[in-house]
């Protein structure tokens, strides 16, 4: 009787210790979905330090779904830093509407940073994003401001290594100042909004990036400033400050050759005094010497 306190001790210790390395209760939830596993596979997983219910729940989704994947791959995801949650429900997504990914590629989609849930749900239902209005300038002068709204899918292929949205907004933002540049007038644009969506969805924009450009529509289009005419007038005040300038010097021009004359005629002057204050002193050194008799 003594001992046995010793050893139900010494069970309980050893019962939680097996029940922390082998979690029964995982592994019972696993086999009643149909999930194979060796409850020693456990054990490996505690020493890799990867949490038993991050890998089953996830495994246990991908059976039900038919996916083939295996433990080995949704580890080495998870210990790659990987979301294996987002990228089985990825798959699952993807399989229900008949997209082609697998189990790699979509891990290389999560550890690339994108989000592959979203990816595939951008497969299905395409997304539509909306530039900031854009501002071109029309042959005529007369400014345009329209707003396009583009809808895309995500291209599950180039994911890795594509462009996002920002570039797309980019593009499609320089081919509308394009095709509004290139206009003859702004009311062509005006009266014909599709010109642009047309002219820039032939462009091509969405090579190199990860989208699939469905289709721009034109949101809003409306006149801006009149530039042509505000360069005009600009133009024109330039001038007027330039011939206002050239005035001015031709006026300072002007006083300062006044001045310079007048002080030619002053300095004339003071030789003409001096020249008169010369004549007495010359005539009385001609008395003086006699050259110049008295009368």
């Amino acid at each position: 009787m003594e001992y046995l306190i010793p050893v139900l001790i010494l069970l309980l210790i050893g019962g939680g210790f097996i029940l922390h390395w082998i979690p029964f209760p995982i592994w019972i939830q696993a086999m009643s979905a149909g999930v194979q596993i060796n409850p020693m596979a456990f054990v490996g997983m505690r020493l890799r330090r990867v949490p038993p219910e991050a890998v089953i729940d996830p495994l246990i989704m991908a059976t039900q779904a038919g996916l083939p994947i295996t433990r080995n791959d949704l580890e080495a995801h998870i210990l790659a830093g990987g979301d294996v949650f987002r990228v089985v429900k990825a798959l699952i997504e993807a399989h229900n509407a008949r997209i082609p990914l697998d189990f790699q590629k979509a891990a290389a989609i999560d550890l690339a940073g994108r989000d592959v849930l979203e990816a595939v749900a951008m497969s299905v239902n395409p997304k539509v994003i909306q530039t900031p209005p854009v501002m071109a300038m029309a042959q005529d002068g007369i400014q345009v401001r329209a707003t396009c709204r583009i809808t895309v899918k995500a291209n599950i292929e180039k994911l890795v290594g594509g462009a996002g949205e920002d570039t797309i907004l980019a593009r499609v933002g320089e081919g509308v100042v394009t095709t509004i540049g290139s206009a003859a007038n702004h009311k062509k644009v005006l009266g014909n909004p599709n010109l642009i969506s047309q002219t820039v969805l032939a462009k091509g924009l969405d090579a190199g990036t990860a989208f699939e450009i469905l289709s721009i529509d034109i949101a809003d289009v409306d006149v801006g400033r009149n530039i042509g005419a505000q360069l005009q007038i600009d133009q024109a005040e330039a001038d007027k400050q330039i011939a206002q300038a050239h005035a001015e010097q031709r006026r300072a021009d002007a006083v300062a050759r006044e001045e310079e004359m007048r002080a030619q005629v002053e300095e004339s002057r003071a030789k003409v005094v001096e020249a008169e204050a010369r004549v007495p002193r010359g005539l009385a050194t001609a008395l003086r010497t006699g050259r110049l008799r008295s009368a």
